[in-house]
Order: structure tokens, then sequence, then C-alpha cells
């Protein structure tokens, strides 16, 4: 019986976003086991009938000590557990992961799920992880990627040869699970902002132009779900949202482990990202829930949405753009964004479906 291993920066990721995946391969016949530090989420890996390593791993932070103690982990694990393949997701472990495989000759297959930082500023941190890109990845069996401009970016700043580049339909969706559930006409235009709460995925600009919204529309209602405080540069913090929310223009409802139940309030979700996105899994879920979309002309947003078919895209860092986008909204009939939500699922359906990512990962691991 091969073995596989699935690794992430955190379970919760590789539970809510990989479930699936990990239940297909032990369908398959393989014994998989899931390596990311342990949380709420480590306990239900493990109900799943996988096996679950702890690796202890600093998510966001940049301390050289803390990362050489992630590839020491890595190398342990790797040098006790000998799988037969590997799966990395998120950059650390696409990194580290990869790096401590190669001491074993285990081949690995990489998901590179947006570049986030990576290219939007040029500081030491961006540099280093750069380098770090280009001494691991040509390493590996396999990477995918979630849109063409990273991997289009990945060539030309030789982070990987060619050869091992494949695209994904971003992280898929799952078309049972997240299935048509329009809003009721309850007089309110209720729209939803779902992210880690960081300021590069256009939170700043989400509260400016609800504020704008709000003073029009004063049936209109904004939402935001998602971790707060995180560790990261470009975290908000409780203090900056308590402030959004006493402001009156927004409010905040915390995380939810079923975010389905979320999406299916509202009219519209918006994500106005400037971060480098692979294909946002949040915007994939509410298009697969029959859900209108607002996103960014950036990459990986602009992938889910044909603009004014199942969506709108608005300019990057522009809240006036956007809330010319949400009025949009608000100004159509209660049936418009049904008939605009249902143009999201079709497209969903034809070009996201998670059977599509699953499969692609069957057949690479056949090949390794």
């Amino acid at each position: 019986m091969k073995t596989i291993a699935i690794t992430s920066n955190t379970s919760w990721y590789l539970y809510n976003f990989r479930k699936n995946t990990i239940l297909a391969l032990l369908k398959e016949g393989y014994r998989v086991i899931a390596i990311a530090p342990e949380d709420d989420f480590s306990e239900k890996l493990r109900a799943l009938g996988c096996a679950f390593v702890h690796v202890s791993m600093d998510q966001g932070g940049t301390n050289p000590f803390k990362d050489f103690r992630t590839i020491v982990s890595f190398i342990s694990m790797y040098a006790k557990h000998r799988p037969d393949v590997i799966l990395n997701f998120t950059p650390k472990n696409n990194i580290y992961s990869t790096l401590a495989s190669s001491l074993f000759s285990i081949p690995c297959i990489n998901n590179i799920a947006g570049l986030g930082f990576l290219f939007i500023n040029e500081g030491i941190s961006s540099k280093i992880a750069r380098w770090l890109y280009k001494l691991s990845q040509v390493r590996v069996k396999k990477i995918f990627f979630q849109n063409e401009d990273d991997r289009t970016l990945f060539i030309e700043h030789n982070l990987a040869p060619v050869c091992l580049t494949d695209r994904l339909p971003g992280s898929g969706v799952d078309l049972l699970r997240f299935n048509v559930l329009p809003k009721s006409n309850d007089g309110v235009v209720r729209f939803l902002l779902i992210a880690r709460m960081l300021y590069e995925k256009g939170i700043r600009e989400y509260v400016a132009a609800a504020k704008i919204i709000k003073n029009k529309y004063p049936n209109s209602e904004f939402l935001l779900l998602g971790f707060l405080d995180v560790n990261n540069p470009s975290a908000v913090t409780t203090e900056v949202m308590e402030g959004w929310v006493a402001e009156g223009s927004v409010n905040y409802i915390g995380v939810s482990d079923c975010v389905e139940a979320e999406i299916a309030k509202v009219d519209c979700v918006v994500l106005p990202s400037f971060y480098r996105e692979g294909v946002p899994k949040t915007l994939l879920e509410a298009g697969a829930m029959g859900k209108p979309i607002i996103t960014t002309n950036s990459v990986g947003c602009r992938d889910v949405v044909d603009d004014g078919v199942n969506g709108f895209l608005c300019k990057v860092r522009d809240e006036n753009d956007l809330a010319e986008k949400l009025e949009k909204i608000v100004l159509m009939t209660h049936q418009e964004r049904i008939a605009m939500g249902m143009k999201s699922r079709e497209k969903i359906e034809r070009e996201f479906d998670e059977r599509i990512v699953i499969q692609k990962y069957m057949d690479a691991i056949k090949a390794c």
C-alpha cells in the first residue's frame, strides 16, 4: 500500500479545502498522512481515516530560526515515515517540505495557490522567498498553478522549469455541498466578504465602499466573515475592526465551520482583493451557490467572473469604482440578482468542478 503525505500550514486548511482529496485517496487504497500544525481540525482529519502528524510552523512569520526548525521537523518526519509521494499546499510547505523530501528522493507535487506578497513588494523577505522557490521547485515532480498569470510569472523569473508546471481550475469546489440556495426577498440587499482579514484582501476598500452605499441605500447590509488578528503583517486588528463596526456601515460576524449557511443568507459575495490570489475558494463556493460576485480585475479573481454576466469586475484599490459595482447589485430586482447568480452556478459547473482537480492529482500521483 502506497503512502501519500499531504501537507499544509494549518489543519483547518486541509480539512476545509482538501477533505475530498483525502477521501478520494483513501478510497483508492492509499494510506494518507496529514501533516500540519495541530489545531481544532486535526482530530477531524484523523476521523476521516488518515494519520496525523504535527509539524511546528510559524505561518506568516519570517524568523529564520523558526523556519529552520520547520525544515528539521520535515526531515525528521520523512526519515521516519518515508511516504511514497508528498502533496504540498501553502507557501512554506511548498518550499520547506520539498527541500526536506529531496534528501530522501521522495517525489513532491506542489500547489501554488497564489503568490501573495511575493511579487507585491521588493523587500528582503520577498527576495529571500523567491530565492527559496528557485532553490526548491526544481526538485519537484509536478507544480500545479491555479491561474495562468502565476504560472507565466514563475517561468519568466526562472523559479520553475516549464516542463514541471501544469494548470488546475483553482482548488475546485464541491458542487454537492455548495448548492444553489437563493436568498428570500426580505427587502434588504446583503453583501458578504469572506477572507482572512488582511488589508490586501481589500478590506479597507470594502468598508469605505459600504459607507458610500449605506448612506445612499439604508436597506443595504455589509458583512465580513473570516479570521481576524491573524499572524500576518497585513492583518486587520480587533481594535480596527471594532472601530469600523461602531461606525455602523459593516458587521463582522466572526468565523464559521459552515460557510455555506452564511453565503445562503446574502444576495452577493464581494472580494476586492489586490493580493496575488490563486483562484479564491470563497468565490468558487459563492458561485456554486448561485450568487452574483463582485471582485477585482486582478490575478486569480478575474477567472471567476465574466463581467456583467455573473457579476462585476472592479478596479484594484478603488473604493469608488467598487461602490459603483455594489450599486448595480442594489438597483437590480430580486429576480435579476437570482438570474445573475445562476450564471455563476453554470460557470462553476462548467469550469471549476472539484472532481477535475482531484482527478489531476490522481493522475500525477500515478505518474510518480
